[in-house]
């Protein structure tokens, strides 16, 4: 199954394949290879996002020499499973057809109703 991780940029839909981390206490930025699972203190970057990143005044980047590379497609069940429940979360996909209505008679818990002129 294919990595379905996008670079964390806002807008960004390229496949991410560099992992960025921040060493505050020495105000360093660290760009390496894709880590293995998503952390919450991390960000995912493409290629083109990890070779331009810049930092502020006073802080150092570290950045992995040669080139980055597309993650191997894991063979982990439970990776396999999670990137299957992300794949059927984006929001991209349209819209499922509204339920039929029930043996109780009772389609949900909202309603539309129609306004008055």
């Amino acid at each position: 199954m294919r990595s379905v991780r996008k670079c964390s940029r806002t807008g960004c839909l390229e496949p991410a394949v560099a992992t960025l981390t921040y060493a505050y206490s020495d105000s360093t930025a660290v760009v390496g290879p894709l880590a293995t699972a998503s952390e919450p203190h991390s960000y995912d970057l493409c290629e083109a996002h990890a070779l331009r990143l810049t930092v502020p005044k006073g802080w150092e980047v570290v950045r992995h020499e040669g080139a980055f590379a597309a993650p191997d497609p894991s063979a982990d069940e439970l990776t396999a499973l999670a990137e299957a429940v992300r794949e059927a979360g984006r929001s991209d996909k349209p819209a499922p057809d509204p339920e039929p209505e029930g043996p109780s008679g009772r389609r949900g818990h909202l309603r539309v109703l129609p306004g008055r002129a």
